[in-house]
């Protein structure tokens, strides 16, 4: 029985060496940041903040490798099938926990493919308006939408402010609407704002200029509270659907099997830098409020996403187009 105590002693200190070999070694060489958005999108915007942060505290360079498309797929596609030692993480958004519902063959398992890291910031969704449609306010919106057949314009298929469409408007309101799915938010902000469709859907970073500029008119946030940001727009809850709320996330994550004290290393890293004074400003100028989390609460946070989103997709219909 002693040989065997100490052949367990043994393993756990090799495990031990092991992990903490991986932490204190890594990284040796650049890092690639998979986004899965496009330049200028929400997805880009995080990617980069945190990216040029995390260089200067890693003492290694970051590279962003933008791969916008299919719902946010593409990239995580390619993140899967690199390497786990902690140089190719994923950053993508609440697009992840939606695509293993809504594709038939999404390229990852939510659960099994990756190590989450972290929910770096949440942003409510926001419905807009092009100046010229006849709507103030969400119920004048939904009264709007009872006489005749809107359409309304997102950052794409799988992304949430889609489904927060499907569930808000189609199965909460009971509006005959269509969707039309643009190449990522900004798309979609200026779509609404040129009269391509009445009705804009996206996270609130692209949209805050235009809303300020009077180009687009909000009228809801999907927040629980007003954001300060725009305080004059009411929330979902506010105006008929109590305790409704709906978020786009943006979050990073590593494949499966990178060493976790690479995940907690960057766990730490990465919510450091979300709240450092400058990030935060910025984040909160564009909609965005940082998250103070671990891979154990983000990896739970995940089930109950992919949950909630398998539903909506499921009772209202959703569909790539």
């Amino acid at each position: 029985m002693c040989l065997n105590w100490i052949r367990v002693v043994w393993a756990a200190a090799a495990l031990c060496s092991t992990s903490c070999f991986a932490a204190d070694a890594w990284p040796n060489k650049t890092i690639r940041i998979l986004a899965a958005g496009p330049t200028g999108g929400p997805i880009d915007v995080m990617s980069r903040l945190v990216g040029q942060k995390l260089s200067e505290q890693l003492g290694q360079s970051i590279v962003v490798d933008n791969r916008a498309g299919a719902g946010g797929t593409l990239a995580t596609r390619i993140a899967v099938s690199a390497t786990p030692d902690g140089h190719t993480l994923l950053c993508n958004s609440s697009q992840y926990v939606v695509g293993v519902s809504l594709y038939k063959d999404p390229g990852y398992n939510a659960f099994r493919d990756f190590a989450p890291i972290i929910n770096a910031g949440t942003s409510p969704n926001i419905i807009f308006v092009t100046p010229s449609t006849p709507a103030n306010n969400l119920k004048e919106l939904i009264a709007l939408g009872k006489t005749k057949k809107l359409q309304y314009g997102s950052a794409g298929a799988g992304s949430t402010p889609h489904l927060t469409g499907e569930r808000l408007l189609k199965l909460l309101a009971g509006l005959d609407i269509q969707h039309v799915p643009y190449n990522g938010a900004t798309p979609a902000v200026l779509a609404t704002a040129s009269g391509q469709v009445p009705i804009g859907l996206t996270a609130m970073p692209p949209s805050i200029p235009l809303v300020k500029s009077g180009k687009v008119r909000a009228v809801a946030v999907t927040s629980p509270q007003r954001m300060p940001s725009l305080p004059d727009v009411g929330t979902v809850a506010e105006q008929g659907f109590p305790g409704y709320e709906d978020y786009t996330w943006i979050a990073y994550f590593a494949p499966a099997g990178t060493p976790r004290a690479v995940v907690d290393k960057l766990n730490k890293s990465i919510g450091a830098i979300v709240v450092m004074p400058d990030s935060k400003e910025r984040l909160s100028v564009l909609g965005f409020d940082p998250v103070s989390n671990t891979p154990e609460q983000f990896t739970a946070y995940i089930k109950v996403e992919v949950a909630k989103w398998a539903k909506v997709i499921k009772e209202s219909g959703a569909k790539v187009d």
